[in-house]
């Protein structure tokens, strides 16, 4: 019994040096930029106190403004700190890997890409580069997180910890005062004894429950900051369902291109290849009767033979075409290019060769996109970006139509979003009245043949 009670206030004692800890790492992390904020807004409320208005909203552009740089000077150095803790004390180890950024790239017409979109200025790209990387890199957003949670899991957890040691001691010293003596021991000596039995009561408690919530501490910022090592029961039906969805529509699509190309054989190649052998069959009965009829039958079968040829062509064309094929992607859109009925644009950044796979799909969307540009555009020019950036592919399309691209209007649009759907792609579009309309489609993908393709072309 002895044992134990040691035991659980040397555990007790520790908790507490822990606690003491925690409030002391909290601290900077929020308290400083509040503070720094606070100051900033002061000053400008300071300089531009004549004017009514300008009064709250420099002090909310203050502590905005400066809290979260100065909170975002804490973020990792916090979110380190804690993972320290958490091996140090109970050997939870918390991996981290971040997003590699990145770098600035100059492309022929003077703008900076940012691995996510283009800037004229390179200030403003690099400001465009850190933000949209920020929020886009999962342990970032983790660590960001953390800072704002932090210090309420630091109040809430050793806040009933401190409340029962400080008013156990203030209990214990200062407690009320007893009427009358017990036996021998007058009032005051019977309120010494009580107030101070009830202060170490609370004092013990508050040493037994210190180990409880530096445990629960450390529960909640694994949960926070190892987001990517754990994956709740909802994300795992959200994940089976998207799945399962893009599966179906992945074997639907390739039934209904099977049925197309069955169709396309039947109703044009299939018959002509019928027909040409109908008339070389009757022009085996003519050849020793009526030898100028047969020639002319002779005629007729050669030219349904060169146009079942053809249209066995552009089947074979429309199931994945030669030049993306033996050329790749890059070509293959410059090549549809020239037979885009709009003047086409055509800017091509991928390192390497893509997997087959998902050369087609871009392809067929591309093409499908500038079928609807040419259709229900209005549009003057087309510009099409195909670039490759941190491991996806990233297609920009846009035209200076009339815009008001909508996919509830039409097949296209939602046929684009299956095709990208079986890849984990995306398409998003951007169509005002009046326009331009921009849709980019993104798919993740890894390269697959050392061929180089970049280049820049006006079609």
């Amino acid at each position: 019994m002895r044992t134990q009670a040691e035991a659980a206030l040397a555990a007790g004692g520790q908790a507490l040096a822990r606690l003491a800890v925690l409030v002391l790492r909290a601290a900077p992390g929020f308290v400083l930029p509040l503070v720094a904020g606070w100051l900033a807004a002061a000053s400008t409320v300071g300089i531009l106190q004549r004017f009514a208005l300008v009064v709250p909203c420099a002090l909310a552009a203050g502590l905005l403004g400066i809290g979260a740089v100065g909170g975002a000077l804490f973020v990792r150095r916090t979110a380190a700190g804690t993972r320290r803790q958490l091996e140090n004390w109970y050997g939870i180890r918390i991996p981290v890997v971040y997003q590699p950024r990145p770098e600035l790239e100059s492309d022929e017409r003077g703008h900076w890409w940012t691995g996510y979109s283009y800037h004229r200025s390179r200030s403003v790209a690099q400001l465009a580069q850190l933000l949209h990387w920020a929020f886009r890199d999962r342990a970032t957003r983790s660590e960001m997180l953390w800072l704002l949670v932090n210090p309420a899991a630091v109040f809430a957890l050793a806040g009933p910890v401190a409340f029962l040691l400080l008013f156990g001691a203030a209990y214990g010293l200062a407690g009320p005062e007893v009427g009358g003596g017990y036996g021998p021991l007058n009032g005051r000596m019977v309120s010494l004894v009580i107030n101070g039995g009830l202060g170490l009561g609370m004092i013990a408690a508050g040493v037994l429950l210190a180990p409880h919530a530096v445990r629960a501490y450390a529960t909640v910022a694994r949960r926070v900051l190892d987001q990517d090592g754990r994956a709740t029961h909802a994300q795992l039906t959200r994940r089976v369902a998207r799945l399962t969805e893009t599966r179906a529509d992945a074997v639907g699509s390739q039934a209904a291109e099977l049925r197309r190309i069955e169709r396309d054989l039947h109703d044009g190649a299939q018959a002509r290849l019928v027909a040409i052998g109908m008339t070389l069959s009757t022009i085996e009965h003519l050849m020793d009767t009526d030898q100028t009829a047969a020639r002319t039958l002779l005629a007729e079968a050669r030219q349904s033979s060169e146009r079942a040829l053809q249209e066995l062509r552009d089947l074979v064309r429309g199931i994945h075409p030669p030049v993306l094929a033996e050329r790749g992607l890059g070509d293959a859109v410059r090549a549809l290019a020239l037979d885009s009925a709009l003047p086409t644009e055509v800017c091509v950044s991928v390192p390497e060769r893509l997997p087959a796979p998902v050369e087609a799909a871009v392809y067929f969307s591309i093409c499908e996109l500038l079928a609807n540009a040419a259709k229900h555009s209005r549009a003057d020019q087309v510009w099409v970006d195909i670039l490759y950036r941190a491991g996806s592919l990233r297609v920009t399309v846009t035209d200076d139509g009339m815009g008001v691209a909508d996919p509830s209007r039409g097949s296209g649009l939602r046929g684009i979003e299956r095709r990208l759907g079986t890849f984990d792609g995306v398409l998003a579009i951007d169509s005002t009245s009046g326009g331009p309309t921009t849709i980019t489609l993104e798919l993740p993908c890894e390269l697959s043949s050392p061929r180089t393709s970049t280049s820049f072309a006006k079609v």
